[in-house]
C-alpha cells in the first residue's frame, strides 16, 4: 500500500473545517479536478453513505467515495474507488493557534500498471498524488479564509 499526504494551517475551528470538508456543494472550489456530483446518498457524510462524482476531462474520471468514518470530532475518512486506484482517504483536523491544522492522507493501491506498477508509483504516481493533495489543501485554506470572513 502506498501513502501520500499533505498538511496545512487553516483559519477555521476543527468543527467548521470538518463541515466545510464534507460540504460537497463547495468541492468545486477546492478539490483538485472535481467537476460535479453524479449521485449522493441523502445521509452524506454519515458512515456508510456513498457519493459518486466526476472529474474534469483530463482528471481522474468517475470517483466513488464511501464514508468509513463519519465526521467525528477530528477526522473524516472515505474508501475511494476510481479507475486507477483504490484506497482510504483521511482528512484529519486538530485545534491550533489561529484555527486548525488539517492533514489529508491517501493510502492506496494501484488498479492498473501491471508488474511495473510499483516502479511507476515510486517514480511518478506517489509524487503526483502528494502534489494534488497539497494543491487541494492550499485551495481548502483559501476557502477556509473566505468562510472565516478573512477575504
Amino acid at each position: 500500500m502506498s501513502v501520500a499526504s499533505a498538511e496545512r494551517q487553516v483559519a477555521l475551528t476543527p468543527e467548521a473545517a470538518l463541515r466545510l470538508w464534507t460540504d460537497t456543494s463547495r468541492w468545486a472550489t477546492f478539490i483538485e479536478g472535481f467537476a460535479r456530483v453524479v449521485e449522493q446518498d441523502p445521509d452524506w457524510p454519515a458512515t456508510g453513505a456513498r457519493l459518486v462524482w466526476e472529474s474534469i476531462p483530463a482528471g481522474r474520471g468517475r470517483v466513488t467515495e464511501k464514508v468509513v468514518e463519519g465526521a467525528a470530532s477530528d477526522r473524516f475518512a472515505t474508501w475511494v474507488f476510481e479507475e486507477r486506484l483504490v484506497g482510504v482517504q483521511t482528512f484529519r483536523v486538530a485545534e491550533s493557534e489561529g484555527g486548525s491544522r488539517v492533514a489529508l492522507g491517501l493510502e492506496y493501491e494501484l488498479n492498473k500498471y501491471g508488474p511495473l506498477g510499483g516502479i511507476a508509483d515510486a517514480i511518478f504516481i506517489r509524487r503526483a498524488v502528494r502534489d494534488s493533495l497539497r494543491r487541494t489543501l492550499f485551495r481548502f485554506g483559501v476557502e477556509a479564509e473566505e468562510e472565516a470572513g478573512l477575504r
